[in-house]
């Protein structure tokens, strides 16, 4: 009978213990800060391996840069494009181009 009933204690104790340290917030903000931390690695990712593919099998403009001052290359089809933060391809008309000394 007492072990019956001390059993029954330490169940109940587990029981109220781990019930009180399940409730979390959803959007915690540690989680956030991971997910925000990881998206940034990701999008730097895909601006270098873009800038890479870029550099390998497109022309580099040396006399041109783009609005914010990045490298301007020309693909096979001759288009002019630079890669942004998240390495996207972003298309120039040959007007939109800037002087490499005045960026």
């Amino acid at each position: 009978m007492k072990n019956l009933v001390k059993i029954a204690l330490v169940a109940g104790g587990i029981f109220t213990f781990t019930a009180g340290n399940a409730q979390t917030h959803k959007d915690s903000t540690l989680g956030h800060q991971i997910g925000h931390a990881a998206k940034k690695v990701g999008h730097k990712t895909a601006q270098v391996a873009a800038t890479g593919a870029a550099a390998v099998t497109d022309k580099k403009y040396d006399n041109k840069r783009g609005p914010h001052g990045e490298s301007i290359y020309i693909d096979k089809h001759s288009r002019y494009f630079y890669v942004n933060k998240k390495g996207h391809r972003v298309y120039l008309k040959k007007s939109q181009l800037v002087d490499k000394s005045e960026s």
